[in-house]
Parts: C-alpha cells; structure tokens; sequence
C-alpha cells in the first residue's frame, strides 16, 4: 500500500523522501542556533497555503508580527492568507504550555487546518525544571497532534557542540520524521549549509548530507552530484 505524501514545499526537498512528508505526520526539523529551521517551517507553511492547505503556526519565542516581517523578506504575504480564514500566526506564553494541547485542538477545528509548526519546543521546557514532566508535556502534545489529522513540524535546537538531535532528547523517538539542518561557518563568514534526512516512516529516504542555501525565494536543497 503506497503511502500518501504532502509536499513539503521545500525545492529539492521531496524527491530524497518519496514525495514528500507522510500525510498526517509528525516531523521534527531541528538544528543548532542559525541553521534556517524556522524559514523552512515558514515554507512548508507558505506553499501549502498556495495549494489549498490551510495552516497555522504557533510560536512560543517571537512575536508574529515579527514573524510576518521576517517572512515578507521572501515574498511571502501571509497577512493575505488570514484575511481570508486560512491561516493563523499564533503567539503561544511557554509559561502556559499546560494548556497547549487543547489550543491546537480548537484552532485546527476552526481553521480546518491542514498543517502546523510548533517554534519551538526548546521553549516548552523553559518553566518546567523536572524532565520527566517535560517528557510527559511533549508526548501529549505529539500524541494530540497525531489525532488531529494535520501534517506537522515541531521545531526543536540542538544545543551548541552537542550530538543531541533535540533539546530534551524525547522528541526523536516519537516522532515520524527527522530532518536536521546544519551549518559551518568560515572564517571568511560563508556559511556552507546542509541538511540530513535522520528518519522518515515507511520511506526509501537520502542518506547523504545535501547542500542547502536559502536565496530570495527560501531553501532550497540540491543533490550531492548537483
């Protein structure tokens, strides 16, 4: 039985995971500080919007307003898309996580929403000191999301010179996708930008380190031999 497949919107992207992200999947793009993990989302996001898909993103750290600048540096209006009721930028207190599982409820509910990002779950543990709690939090969430019907990014950083793949080290085992985008930095200030394919379901995926640049209409990933 063949899988279905959202696109991830991202060029280069889907012909290293058979298409595309599993459809109502959970995925974990994670990477150190600076590595684009949240203009990624932001394209996944964006293109579904232009395909139909409504969608929602939630951040816990910068303000939308914010978000949405950031994102207009690309071309991307999402202003546009929530006048019309397709998509929500949603600002979320980490100190309130408790309560983040039934937010998602009711706003996918609402929206009808096909896609979500959650930026990021590094913040969910920032009131929470006992990580067992944290652990619980976090498979709540990615249990609800799983509910939802909604193909889904959760955000995570990996901490500076850590083999981590997340902050609390529970988001990979429950999740359905990783994807770990990475870079090194010169002392000329080039950065040289790539991403790995950790993971993915019921997927032949890439195995290799793909080069990956973000230019003026977002990421892109090109082949090795490109």
């Amino acid at each position: 039985m063949t899988s279905r497949r959202i696109a991830s919107g991202i060029p280069g992207l889907d012909p290293l995971i058979e298409g595309g992200l599993l459809d109502d999947s959970v995925n974990l793009v994670t990477g150190e500080t600076g590595t684009g993990k949240t203009i990624f989302s932001l394209q996944f996001i964006w293109n579904g919007l232009r395909k139909g898909d409504s969608g929602i993103y939630i951040t816990l750290e910068e303000r939308p307003e914010d978000i949405k600048a950031d994102a207009m540096m690309f071309g991307w209006d999402f202003e546009k898309f929530e006048q019309k009721g397709l998509c929500k930028i949603i600002y979320h207190d980490p100190a309130q996580v408790n309560n983040l599982g039934s937010i998602i409820i009711d706003e996918i509910k609402t929206l009808k929403a096909k896609r979500l990002v959650i930026d990021s779950t590094s913040l969910i543990g920032l009131n929470i000191q006992e990580p067992s709690r944290i652990r619980k939090l976090l498979l709540n969430i990615i249990n609800i999301i799983k509910k939802t019907g909604c193909t889904a990014l959760l955000v995570s950083e990996i901490p500076e010179e850590q083999k981590a793949l997340s902050r609390f080290g529970v988001e990979e085992f429950v999740v359905d996708g990783i994807i770990i985008l990475n870079y090194l930095e010169y002392a000329s200030g080039e950065l040289n930008r790539s991403l790995i394919v950790r993971k993915m379901r019921r997927t032949n995926h890439g195995t290799d380190i793909y080069p990956m640049e973000i230019g003026k209409d977002g990421v892109h990933i090109r082949r090795v031999d490109d």
